[in-house]
């Protein structure tokens, strides 16, 4: 036969006093209003945007993350009230298709709104879920890749010596061309080399702990060529120390301690049209100076340390090395006229 056995004395209080405690957790949780949002307002994408740009070391990375989250922010605000979640980013994606951009932009816009829902999730603002949807998004497919400027050996020639080297202005310009053409440089960090960054290694001239693009350092090495035209400038603008390119004035004298890369642009901008070329950039030169190294037999471990590039796919793009226009496959198929 069964028997009761009585509980222990005090155990039914506890057991009521465990029962208070939950109830009263309960009725607080219930007038605690939750703090994750399906409809974010101005300042609390301001709060997720200010995040992105502190998880972001690259500089280049800061201003190109912060232009896409502004334009998103600026099409988001203007919608009727839209949550924040897969379709509203999907349909930032048509309309950014229909602006006719290249879905590499696309893709880079869209990198930094998912980069924007994770933060928000992250601090509390927005759901995970729809964080997680968010990043489901797909990008712009990419059919194909567009072709980069490459200049040839006479016209990279001509080029950085067009400059008038009586001039200051000129021999500024000149060693601007030397360094792009010759090591390959891009042009930020173009204007934030520094007189102690030329050293020698190994019986030769050297672009040395440059921090580049992604805070990487590569060892670039500098020719005769290069190096005797940085120091004309040098000599002419009586540079002993810190930065090496500097503005000149109109008058020819040389006016601050630095330059910008909008001056770099405007360089290169400006003996292109002389040169006859079009819509040359500054990053041509660097693709052009990759593209010389390969056609004079470098190898391609080499051009990669060079340009400092982290995968050697990205080097083989640099080269254009995937397609030949010079010997076209298509150039000799029979079909062409007899001459």
């Amino acid at each position: 036969m069964w028997s009761l056995v009585p509980p222990r004395p005090g155990a039914c209080n506890l057991m009521n006093s465990r029962r208070e405690a939950v109830s009263m957790r309960r009725k607080k949780n219930r007038g605690i209003p939750n703090r994750r949002k399906s409809k974010l307002g101005l300042p609390d994408l301001e709060h997720a945007k200010s995040a992105v740009l502190v998880s972001l070391r690259s500089p280049e990375s800061q201003r190109s993350y912060r232009r896409s989250i502004d334009d998103f922010v600026c099409w988001y605000c203007s919608e009727p009230r839209l949550s924040f979640n897969k379709t509203v980013v999907t349909r930032y994606r048509i309309y950014l298709e229909d602006q006719l951009l290249a879905p590499g932009t696309i893709n880079v816009r869209l990198a930094a709104v998912r980069r924007l829902a994770y933060e928000a999730a992250d601090t509390g603002l927005l759901s995970p879920e729809l964080a997680a949807g968010i990043r489901r998004v797909r990008g712009a497919k990419k059919l194909g890749m567009r072709l980069g400027n490459w200049l040839t050996v006479e016209e990279a020639r001509s080029l950085w010596q067009l400059p008038n080297v009586h001039t200051l202005k000129g021999k500024r310009d000149r060693a601007i061309l030397a360094v792009l053409l010759g090591c390959g440089l891009r042009r930020g960090e173009l204007i934030d080399l520094m007189f102690d960054h030329i050293q020698r290694r190994e019986d030769h001239w050297a672009i040395v702990d440059l921090v580049g693009k992604g805070t990487h350092v590569p060892t670039v090495p500098m020719p005769d060529w290069v190096k005797k035209t940085l120091d004309e400038w040098l000599c002419a603008a009586d540079i002993r120390h810190g930065k090496l390119f500097r503005c000149v004035c109109r008058n020819g004298s040389v006016w601050g301690t630095e330059m910008t890369e909008k001056v770099v642009w405007h360089v290169v901008k400006e003996y292109a049209e002389r040169l006859g070329v079009s819509k040359l950039a500054p990053h041509d030169l660097r693709r052009s100076c990759a593209r010389l190294c390969h056609d004079s037999g470098g190898e391609l471990e080499q051009i990669q340390f060079l340009l400092g590039h982290v995968s050697v796919q990205t080097t083989e793009k640099y080269l254009g090395c995937k397609q030949r226009f010079r010997q076209a496959v298509n150039d000799r198929i029979g079909i062409e006229p007899q001459t």
